[in-house]
């Protein structure tokens, strides 16, 4: 496995990691425990270094998850974890303009304390906030990371789906290592500024749903059904009728794929992997077949002519649906 380091921050990891929050949360019922523990542990063995959860994802299961399985490698991994939910009420609870959110100071600090007993760890190695609270400055927020950091308790800071301009007021309080966004070949909103801004301060970006939530491995078209518990049955970019039509850029990724004797999600994480060297997706999956097709994108080199060629077909093609529902969509990039 080869390693990348996240912009200026000198946090090293494995160029392909691995989300953590399927296994727990989201995509249907919770997975077995053992089965995922076993999974993780096969990430490792397989090179993988860097994974990551959430406090929420569950709330609290999947860190508790993820510390029971990879508290013994704690000298080989980099974990990152998320803060900002209020989830003293259930955090999937719709209320105003979405879930409660909650980064004042000290239940930052808080939030610490008890994922640091969850994971198992004497130290988080990147601490997220999962996204931005109007009603907290960022300069407070940043400020209370900064804290944590002098104490050893947190060792690097990272944004969720933050706006441009709140990414540089933090970043001149404490030092942003890397910003996670959703980023893949059907959602490139992060070209129109953020990457730009990112290269510019020497952050990272963290690609979340590099696979567009399943859909871009080919596996999912306009028949397919899903848990009543899954998610993605409230998306607008999963109703059938988007499906269908979106179906064209999978298309794209199979007629690549032949080619590079690759599958359409090799490719899709391919694509990621070449568009700059500080760029680190983190496919999640429950399945080990799915992780050993993953970690085989690293291998996968695109040339400048392939790259071309998938942008200029996709130019062509036209994504329906929004990614979110309105409520979510508005606490994105404040």
């Amino acid at each position: 496995m080869q390693k990348r380091i996240l912009g200026k921050s000198g946090l090293e990891v494995s160029s392909l990691g691995l989300g953590c929050m399927g296994m727990s949360f989201s995509y249907g019922p919770p997975k077995d425990k053992q089965e995922m523990i076993g999974l993780l542990r096969t990430a490792v063995e397989r090179g993988i270094t860097f994974f990551d959860t959430a406090e929420v994802y569950g709330p609290f299961t999947n860190e508790e998850l993820v510390g029971d399985a990879l508290s013994s490698f704690r000298d080989q991994v980099v974990i990152a974890t998320k803060f900002g939910f209020d989830t003293s009420v259930d955090p999937r609870a719709m209320k105003g303009n979405g879930p409660l959110l909650n980064s004042r100071p000290e239940h930052v600090k808080e939030v610490a304390e008890a994922s640091l007993k969850r994971l198992k760890m004497d130290v988080i190695d990147l601490f997220y906030q999962h996204r931005v609270d109007p009603d907290v400055p960022i300069e407070e927020v940043a400020g209370a990371v900064k804290d944590l950091i002098q104490e050893g308790k947190v060792k690097h800071f990272g944004l969720s789906e933050a706006g441009v301009q709140t990414i540089r007021r933090a970043h001149a309080i404490q030092p942003v290592a890397t910003v996670q966004n959703e980023y893949s070949l059907w959602f490139r909103r992060p070209e129109e500024g953020l990457l730009q801004t990112l290269e510019e301060l020497g952050i990272g970006l963290v690609a979340y749903s590099p696979l567009g939530k399943g859909f871009l491995t080919g596996k999912i078209d306009e028949s397919t059904t899903f848990d009543s518990n899954d998610f993605r049955t409230n998306l607008p970019r999963f109703t059938t009728e988007a499906r269908k039509a979106n179906q064209a850029l999978v298309n794209l990724l199979d007629t690549i794929s032949i080619e590079k004797n690759a599958s359409p999600a090799q490719i899709a994480l391919a694509w990621l992997l070449a568009q700059k060297p500080w760029i680190v997706p983190i496919p999640g999956t429950t399945k080990l077949e799915r992780l050993d097709e993953n970690i085989g994108a690293v291998a996968i080199e695109l040339t400048a002519d392939d790259l071309g060629k998938i942008d200029n077909a996709a130019a062509h093609i036209t994504v329906l649906g929004e990614r979110y529902p309105e409520k979510l969509e508005q606490m994105t990039g404040r």
